[in-house]
């Protein structure tokens, strides 16, 4: 629902065929379903913003939580079905912000709606995969993933997307909450690790039924202001920028999470770690600036990173 978008930039339709449906509408979700059988499922589908989330609670617990037990339950009529992997988040974990990097095993919560939502999401799907998916031998399993970053998001009350958007309208960059700290990874290289999970799945490989995907462990904390410079300085203008006047609903300051289990059993790990996923983002960006074909450029990055990293998809 942004404007511009990727989807219509890159002509992402040309490349396959799509339905736009309403996850919150079950009628026309199953017959969605019911029209492609689908062998594998991926779903990403949300209402993804924390701060919208404060705003437009219901509606976010609608989505997220009714949203994919309504995708969940029609796909029990898709016969071909071997595969569901189902994105969640970082934040589906009770977050006391003690500092630490989450697990898979930790507790589960949320103090915003968005972060509940996701929890509660997860709950939705071991609760399908048990009952029904289990015995019809079909593979469900959740990725949460941590805090992507690269071309082609325009989504409001996101970092990369603020500074563009500043930047086009000659205006100061605000930010929120400067010193919170995130585990910002290039969307290429979380893509990369849900490819290798559903893979894996289909191919009946003894994995769990939730992974982290996130920068390494050892990488150290960025924080939103350190970001915000470094991808002003790639994008070659002035590292600047003015803290917000007013306070805006909670938002976690810090949030971390432990890839090592995703590293282990999948034999997975970021391509585009640090400064190189700000390099790879801001090209991007100066491309849409500069008026090229979205399309060819997208696929020429996606291109590149098969290339120098084909190792992730077992080439």
């Amino acid at each position: 629902d942004t404007d511009p978008s990727l989807f219509a930039l890159a002509s992402v339709e040309e490349h396959l065929t799509s339905r736009i449906v309403d996850l919150r509408d079950r009628d026309a979700l199953r017959v969605a379903v019911r029209s492609t059988d689908p062998h594998i499922v991926i779903h990403m589908a949300a209402q993804p913003l924390v701060r919208r989330s404060y705003s437009e609670p219901v509606e976010t617990f609608a989505a997220n939580v009714m949203g994919t037990a309504h995708l969940l339950d029609a796909l029990r009529e898709a016969d071909e079905l071997r595969t569901v992997l189902v994105v969640t988040t970082d934040k589906v974990y009770e977050n006391a912000e003690r500092g630490i990097s989450f697990v898979e095993d930790d507790p589960l919560g949320g103090h915003d709606p968005y972060s509940a939502s996701k929890a509660a999401t997860e709950i939705v799907v071991s609760s399908y995969a048990r009952s029904f998916f289990e015995e019809r031998e079909v593979r469900v399993a959740t990725a949460r993933g941590g805090n992507v970053i690269g071309g082609g998001d325009f989504s409001e009350d996101r970092l990369v997307p603020d500074i563009w958007r500043a930047l086009r309208a000659g205006k100061p960059l605000v930010l929120r909450n400067p010193a919170a700290a995130r585990p910002w990874q290039h969307v290429l290289d979380c893509l990369s690790g849900y490819f290798a999970f559903v893979r894996g799945l289909t191919e009946d490989l003894p994995l769990p039924a939730a992974l982290n995907f996130g920068p390494a462990p050892d990488a150290p904390a960025v924080t939103v202001a350190a970001l915000a410079e470094a991808v002003q300085a790639a994008l070659g203008v002035a590292t600047d920028w003015k803290p917000a006047n007013t306070k805006g609903p909670h938002e976690m300051t810090t949030l971390g999470i432990d890839s090592s289990r995703a590293r282990a059993v999948l034999g997975w790990h970021d391509r585009l770690p640090g400064s190189a996923s700000v390099e790879w983002l801001a090209d991007w960006y100066r491309a849409l600036n500069h008026e090229e074909d979205m399309q060819t450029f997208t696929l020429s990055q996606i291109a590149d990173y098969e290339d120098r990293y084909k190792e992730d998809f077992g080439a």
